[in-house]
C-alpha cells in the first residue's frame, strides 16, 4: 500500500516514517533503522527528528557504508 503512495508522497519523511514503524513491527530492524534515518534527514521538525533519531538508536543498528 505504500508503494502506492510514493508517487504523490515522494520524499516527504512521513512515508519513510510509516515504513519504518510497519518493517520495526516485523522484526526487519536494519531496514526500519535505513527508513528511520531518511526520515530524520528530511523533517524540519525538531521533536520529529529527535522522535525519529530516538528510534534509531532503539533499534541499535550501526549505519551501513
Amino acid at each position: 500500500m505504500l508503494e502506492e503512495l510514493d508517487g504523490p508522497l515522494r520524499g516527504h519523511y512521513r512515508l519513510d516514517a510509516v515504513g519504518a514503524h510497519l518493517l520495526d513491527m516485523v522484526g526487519d530492524t536494519r531496514s526500519a533503522a535505513a527508513h528511520y534515518r531518511a526520515a530524520a534527514r528530511r523533517t524540519t521538525n525538531v521533536p520529529e527528528h529527535q522522535y525519529l533519531a530516538a528510534q534509531v538508536a532503539r533499534l541499535g543498528v550501526a549505519e551501513s557504508g
